[in-house]
């Protein structure tokens, strides 16, 4: 049967410590899978730029030994030409697998119910689940167990809000989630994520107050500048600084690391300083993408090897 990978939404807490753990495999030796996609081609199809996610896929796929066809879909005028069920049609005629980065996941799930072959979440609105993977496998070495650790997410609720509040769930993080006013994660998803939560045994909380922010062992932070979004900076700024993780938060909070996808704007969000201290998790995150990736994809190709 096919599968895919949109959301970890539908994955149990022990299949997410098994991908989890195939990761950390997969990163320690990585000739143990040299050849897994040998003869296999996956195809990319970003409606949205990229660095960490295209650069990543495509070293990653060639490290196990397949070959990638990137398609950018604003360059090369893809967008309105053909209907999405017609391009995953004929994808599907020649990839092993498509990996799409969009701006809506509603074109996610009419690649998935079209295509023949499995169809992965690179990034899009609502979810970022390859993010969340590397996150935790950054987490999971500085700790060597997550469960029972508590993650902070500070700032704008939003895709890798979701997925980080997912996967968490499955493996027993707690988390809270501390946002201004009007940029509260999706409530759906929240309401999924704690009901994951109560088979790990993970708490999620939800506040605005920044003030109240205590024992936690790490802070996590994204972008206030969405791609896309027009919104004047001294708007965001007067919204958002309140909300920046700098050195005072993270003596106020106990919190070891602090966490970012990136990009990310320094002394926004986030200040340089900690960017650069000991206590950033910022490079080891990005170096994960590739490894988080690969071991989806073993675990997506690895039947149709």
């Amino acid at each position: 049967m096919q599968q895919d990978l949109l959301t970890f939404k539908d994955t149990t807490p022990a299949q997410m410590q098994e991908l989890l753990a195939l990761a950390l495999h997969v990163k320690r030796a990585p000739s143990d899978f040299r050849n897994t996609l040998q003869g296999k081609s996956l195809v990319a199809l970003f409606e949205k730029p990229s660095l960490r996610t295209r650069v990543s896929f495509d070293i990653g796929i060639q490290k196990l030994g397949g070959h990638l066809v990137y398609l950018d879909a604003q360059a090369n005028n893809l967008a309105g030409r053909e209907d999405t069920k017609d391009m995953a049609l004929n994808l599907s005629c020649w990839a092993d697998g498509i990996i799409a980065r969009v701006y809506s996941h509603s074109t996610l799930e009419e690649l998935q119910a079209h295509a023949s072959v499995p169809v992965i979440n690179a990034l899009c609105d609502l979810y970022h689940p390859c993010q969340a993977l590397a996150d935790y496998l950054a987490m999971a070495e500085v700790f060597h167990d997550v469960k029972g650790k508590t993650m902070a997410y500070i700032g704008d609720g939003n895709n890798v809000t979701h997925s980080l509040l997912i996967v968490g769930a499955l493996l027993g993080v707690h988390q809270v989630v501390v946002t201004p006013k009007g940029h509260e994660a999706n409530p759906e998803i929240v309401s999924l994520a704690r009901n994951l939560a109560q088979t790990t045994g993970a708490d999620i909380r939800e506040t605005h107050d920044i003030s109240s922010l205590e024992n936690v062992d790490v802070l996590y932070t994204d972008t206030w500048l969405s791609m896309g979004d027009d919104t004047p900076l001294a708007d965001i700024k007067e919204k958002f600084m309140p909300y920046q993780i700098n050195h005072d938060l993270l003596q106020q909070s106990g919190a070891q690391y602090v966490m970012h996808c990136q990009p990310a704007h320094r002394d926004l969000e986030i200040t340089g300083a900690l960017i650069d201290s000991e206590a950033s998790l910022l490079m080891l995150q990005a170096e994960n993408r590739m490894h988080a990736q690969n071991a989806i994809m073993i675990q997506l190709l690895g039947e149709r090897i």
